[in-house]
């Protein structure tokens, strides 16, 4: 789309005018050829000479060149200007121009579609979707009788519809390629287009559509017989939407079959060649995602698993792996993904140091997670609830529970995901539970959850008449049967503390020794710490001296540990953040921007520095808790 691959830009300058205008080309193509190619030297030199490059195309257009050249030409400007400078103003003249030239010349759709696509491009990165939308789709409807870009264009303008939350549009968009791929004998990109359908159903909750469309896919999936690197890419992308649409429904042990087949098919496609085997069928031309970035997504995917089933320790592993693949990639690569993915790893991994113990590490992570999301605007407004949240929880940790409230108020403001909104609503109602005296306000949030959730799954919201007993009885009877570990921990601490107050000591100690073993296992250092001090006060009321000294050891050690993590994470200057909030993302982006300019003067060094169509969305705060 630039100057060249040289071989075959060069080769289709050579043939451009075509036989009929063969006798106008002769002069033509001396020159052209020639500065064509010092053009392609200059871009491809190290480092690139990008204003060289660009001087010798602008030297073509002042020798008036015939239509095609001329059209191409502002192509290749306005695609070097566009990729590798800031002047997006002459980008934007050339690319309209290309645009313009081109729809009047006959058969020379390559031009004119990626003139149409980079246009559309550059338009978004302006802010300037409404003038991208009706380019997109006149190109769109001109290109029916090209199978590579009409598909192209569509996936295209569902993206664009996609990160203006327009998913109803979005999903329509995919329909209309999925049928437009069968028409054309496109198996594969139909593929493509029903599992990003899929993807954007599971985003919408409409889980009734969900179900035989993934059923649909899984046939096409295993019937399409063609390159196995694409094949296995379509595996991955069918499996990946299989293990997030369990773990969203929290059903973390059901899930492990679907994930070890996503790992072995992982396995399988690093071990395959990436030879260039040009599809027959110009509409097969797609890929989801590079085989190196499908990698960290499964690290990533198995991430979330061992969060939600309570394996930490894994997840951490997994995590480190996947940061230090990011970090290999993004040296090579600077796909907007590779950010998205490393955030939402971050994301993951803050809350395990919090559940573990580790508040000043959490705390670095969390001032990493802010300096990348400062160079991103939509990545900042994606993920800025997500932050406010993360914040609130190290709140809480360190005891500062006004901060807490304001964070997570804040991220309230910043969020419409529904079960992120409970997340926070959760943790929101614990902090004036903490706080004492606000009975009235943890009702109200209350109600208003379960007035939502009333209408999200049809039930009457009778569980306030529950006894507290009864309502936990339950907890731990879901929670056993998924294997979700840290909740199985909380529960039975809990129930272990009430058995305890009501005099059933026997009962009590029932509850929390599995606890105790269950909460070192993950390790969960709230709840060892909660465990230790009932096993302590059990063993006292029960006159077992030696086994209250053992657990008032343990209780002491644990205490330390949380106390010097504790005044390590206040002393760190990241601490302050916990008093950045806003009403609105761009006062926040500003706020961020100049403490992250502060921090890095502080610290001495800065902050850690084509979006495939099946990217994967944000992840919920609440998958990973």
């Amino acid at each position: 789309s630039e100057v060249g691959a040289a071989e075959q830009t060069r080769g289709r300058a050579g043939a451009e005018p075509g036989a009929a205008g063969a006798a106008r080309a002769g002069p033509y193509l001396s020159w052209y050829l020639a500065l064509l190619g010092l053009a392609e030297h200059f871009r491809t030199s190290s480092p690139p000479k990008v204003r060289l490059c660009v001087h010798c195309l602008q030297a073509v257009l002042p020798r008036k060149p015939p239509p095609r050249m001329e059209a191409r030409t502002h192509l290749q400007l306005g695609s070097v200007l566009y990729h590798h400078t800031r002047n997006g103003d002459q980008a934007r003249g050339h690319l309209e121009k290309a645009w313009l030239i081109s729809q009047q010349i006959p058969q020379f759709e390559d031009v004119k579609f990626e003139a149409a696509s980079l246009l559309s491009e550059l338009y978004c990165q302006e802010n300037s979707v409404d003038t991208a939308k009706p380019l997109l789709r006149k190109a769109i409807q001109i290109s029916q009788q090209t199978p590579y870009w009409h598909c192209r264009l569509l996936f295209q303008l569902a993206q664009l519809h996609t990160l203006e939350k327009d998913l109803v549009s979005a999903c329509d968009l995919l329909g209309v390629g999925a049928e437009y791929a069968r028409v054309v004998g496109s198996e594969y990109t139909r593929a493509l287009f029903l599992l990003s359908k899929g993807m954007l159903l599971l985003m919408e909750r409409k889980l009734q559509e969900v179900h035989p469309l993934l059923t649909l896919c899984g046939q096409i999936v295993e019937n399409w017989q063609g390159n196995p690197i694409q094949k296995e890419s379509l595996r991955v992308f069918f499996l990946v939407l299989q293990v997030t649409h369990y773990l969203d429904a929290g059903q973390v042990k059901s899930v492990k079959p679907c994930l070890k087949q996503l790992q072995q098919c992982i396995q399988t496609i690093s071990t395959l060649h990436d030879d260039e085997i040009l599809p027959s069928n110009p509409a097969d031309l797609f890929h989801w995602l590079p085989k190196e970035h499908m990698c960290v997504l499964v690290y990533l995917v198995t991430v979330m698993h061992s969060m939600q089933a309570g394996y930490l320790e894994k997840a951490q592993k997994y995590t480190d792996k996947a940061l230090m693949q990011l970090e290999k990639l993004k040296m090579l690569d600077c796909s907007p993904i590779l950010s998205s993915f490393q955030v939402i790893l971050l994301e993951h991994i803050i809350m395990c140091r919090l559940v573990t113990g580790h508040k000043a590490t959490a705390l670095q992570e969390i001032s990493q997670v802010c300096q990348l999301c400062q160079q991103s605007p939509r990545l900042f407004s994606n993920h800025a609830a997500q932050l406010h949240t993360l914040l609130g929880l190290y709140c809480i940790s360190v005891n500062c529970m006004d901060n807490a409230e304001a964070q997570f108020t804040t991220a309230l403001r910043l969020t419409t995901h529904q079960e992120l909104w409970a997340f926070i609503v959760t943790n929101l109602a614990s902090v004036y539970i903490r706080e004492g005296n606000r009975h009235q306000e943890v009702r109200k949030k209350f109600v208003k959850f379960c007035h939502s959730m009333m209408f999200k799954s049809q039930i009457f919201p009778v569980f306030f008449f529950f006894p507290p007993r009864r309502f936990l009885r339950e907890t731990l009877k879901m929670s056993n049967a998924e294997d979700l570990n840290r909740l199985t921990a909380c529960s039975l601490v809990l129930l272990g503390h009430i058995f305890y107050v009501l005099g059933n000591h026997r009962e009590s100690n029932n509850m929390v020794v599995p606890a105790m073993q269950l909460a070192s296992k993950i390790p969960d250092m709230s709840v060892q710490l909660w465990s230790s001090a009932l096993l302590r006060d059990l063993n006292k009321a029960c006159g077992n001296a030696m086994d209250a000294h053992e657990a008032a050891q343990m209780h002491q050690n644990f205490s330390q540990q949380l106390l010097q993590d504790h005044i390590e994470a206040c002393s760190l200057p990241e601490h302050n953040l916990i008093t950045v909030r806003s009403k609105s993302c761009e006062i926040l982006g500003g706020k961020w921007g100049k403490f992250c300019k502060i921090l890095g003067f502080l610290r001495g060094k800065g902050g850690n520095t084509r979006v495939p169509e099946g990217k994967m969305g944000n992840s919920a705060i609440s998958q990973g808790s």
